[in-house]
């Protein structure tokens, strides 16, 4: 019986489990130079805007991900409170919007207990116009002048035509929301003097 010899480094001699097992090349990083070039000019816009009661800056040296302030409006039961957002900005921005959320536990018609925010100009109504100050000013606006209609906290749109009771119950609450997003826990409450010193503890406590 003859005996061949066969050769298996030639590439017929392959198998198909071998030839899946190969690494394949890897694709093509995406280019984010652009989104960081967008993001550093929206950066020095907002810095000298010279808006009042909004800001916000990258998170370390993460351009895609930064973190803002917002102070309440006078006039509004959010006046004299700062809250925090955080701002993450896909790779394709500005044709997408950022994901924004308050960071603060905030009692509000459009904003729920996780702080996801129910903002048109954050969903369909995006505009590749439309910047991280636009942003800002919205949802400082918003805080002042909820959507009703479209709410995510449905308790807080029915009590906001009660602003006494909304004044009362907002910093209660957000208390609550604070111990149980921080702790999963409910803890005691202590009063204060009066509602807006009780307001400010709170926010003092948790924003700081």
């Amino acid at each position: 019986m003859e005996v061949r010899n066969v050769d298996n480094s030639s590439p017929a001699a392959t198998s198909p489990a071998a030839s899946a097992k190969q690494p394949k090349p890897p694709s093509n990083p995406v280019d984010t130079a652009p989104v960081s070039r967008r993001l550093q000019k929206e950066l020095m816009a907002l810095m000298m805007s010279g808006d009042t009661g909004v800001s916000a800056f990258p998170e370390g040296e993460n351009i895609f991900s930064w973190i803002g302030t917002i102070e309440g409006s006078k006039g509004t039961p959010y006046e004299g409170l700062t809250y925090k957002l955080s701002l993450k900005f896909p790779l394709d921005y500005p044709f997408k919007p950022p994901l924004v959320k308050f960071e603060t536990p905030c009692f509000h018609p459009n904003i729920d207990q996780c702080g996801n925010i129910c903002l048109d100009i954050l969903q369909d109504m995006w505009s590749s116009a439309y910047d991280c100050r636009t942003i800002l000013l919205s949802i400082q606006s918003l805080l002042g002048e909820p959507n009703n209609e479209s709410p995510l906290n449905s308790y807080a749109a029915t009590l906001w035509n009660n602003q006494e009771d909304f004044l009362f119950l907002t910093p209660i609450i957000n208390g609550i929301l604070s111990f149980f997003r921080s702790s999963n826990t409910f803890g005691p409450f202590v009063g204060s003097s009066s509602i807006t010193d009780y307001r400010k503890m709170i926010h003092k406590q948790y924003v700081s």
